[in-house]
């Protein structure tokens, strides 16, 4: 059973939800499950063919499968274009989100110039710093720290550890002496975002950090000063993103994806996990780049090669065609 107890009929369900309804909408559901640990009273979903052998032997009473795959499942279900979405939302239907009362816990420390607002949701152990604001139904989980002056905006969910507005990277070389540049911007976050644990944002040198609406932020995620991530983009878990660094909308991030600071990506592009990113990407479409770590002058004479690899191999291929037509001529002498 789901943790908030809730059970709803398949009928509810796609009355709510949508899609198309095969077979007796009065099953009761009361959780989701993956296909092979599925069981009576669980739902499941098909939403990669990898997986289409398991619908011969879950034990889920409901499943929500592909339109591809009508007429291959007697038992009741629903078919959808986009499973896989149709399964997070039918998880929220049975996962209602509990709301804790009171709504801001007396260990919580909270400037009394910090702005709270309707509905919010505040923790043990979260300090909210001088003249932030925080919207409407946000939920602020323990131990969450939010520095001076930041904006965090409405159905924001940030969770335990994440510390926002930390002063950024930012230092000047006096000889062999480093001097502290003062970090006098803030944290600008939007609509809808939701910030894994652990994950820090630091605040702006002279401009704001800005994070968009309805960014999604994994765990363990570094954002330094200055940053700005476009709206409905992802960033998957351990990313780092250096300073300046300017992420367009609906991007996708893989996890442990690495920015060099002051570039500049585009609009709906996806970075492979891993991948080192050190120059602007002016096209959508999907990047990737990892390579071991060698010295620079390494690199850089590496990295100019294999530019010339492409030129390299039409040159050997031209090669190649001569050296069979001087053959063939040789074997018809």
């Amino acid at each position: 059973m789901s943790k908030a107890g809730v059970t709803l009929s398949l009928a509810d369900i796609q009355a709510k939800l949508g899609g198309q309804l095969v077979g007796d909408g009065s099953v009761q559901i009361e959780a989701i499950a993956p296909l092979a640990e599925a069981t009576a009273g669980q739902i499941s979903f098909l939403s990669q063919r990898k997986y289409a052998p398991l619908l011969a032997t879950t034990q889920a009473t409901a499943l929500i499968l592909p339109q591809e795959a009508a007429g291959h499942f007697p038992r009741p279900h629903v078919l959808t274009e986009n499973p896989y979405l149709y399964f997070a939302r039918v998880s929220q239907l049975l996962n209602p989100v509990t709301i804790p009362d009171p709504r801001i816990h007396p260990t919580a420390v909270i400037s009394p110039t910090a702005k709270i607002g309707r509905n919010a949701v505040i923790h043990a152990g979260v300090v909210i710093g001088d003249e932030v604001t925080i919207g409407d139904d946000a939920l602020i989980y323990p131990n969450v720290t939010i520095y001076h002056d930041c904006h965090i905006g409405d159905r924001v969910v940030i969770h335990a550890g994440v510390v926002i507005g930390a002063d950024g990277f930012g230092n000047a070389k006096d000889g062999d002496v480093w001097i502290k540049i003062p970090q006098i911007g803030r944290v600008i976050m939007g609509d809808d975002v939701e910030v894994g644990a652990n994950t820090c944002i630091d605040r702006g040198a002279l401009d704001d950090t800005v994070i968009g609406n309805g960014v999604k932020i994994d765990d363990q995620i570094m954002i330094g000063h200055n940053c700005r991530i476009g709206n409905n983009t992802a960033i998957a878990a351990c990313a780092g993103i250096a300073g300046s660094t300017i992420i367009g909308e609906r991007c996708l991030v893989g996890g442990a994806a690495m920015f060099s600071g002051h570039i500049e990506i585009t609009d709906d592009v996806q970075i492979s996990g891993g991948s080192a990113i050190i120059k602007n990407i002016k096209k959508p479409g999907q990047y990737t780049g990892v390579f071991p770590s060698v010295p620079h002058a390494d690199w850089l004479h590496i990295a100019a090669n294999l530019r010339q690899l492409d030129g390299l191999s039409k040159k050997i291929q031209l090669l190649e065609a001569q050296i069979q037509a001087l053959a063939q001529q040789k074997n018809g002498e």
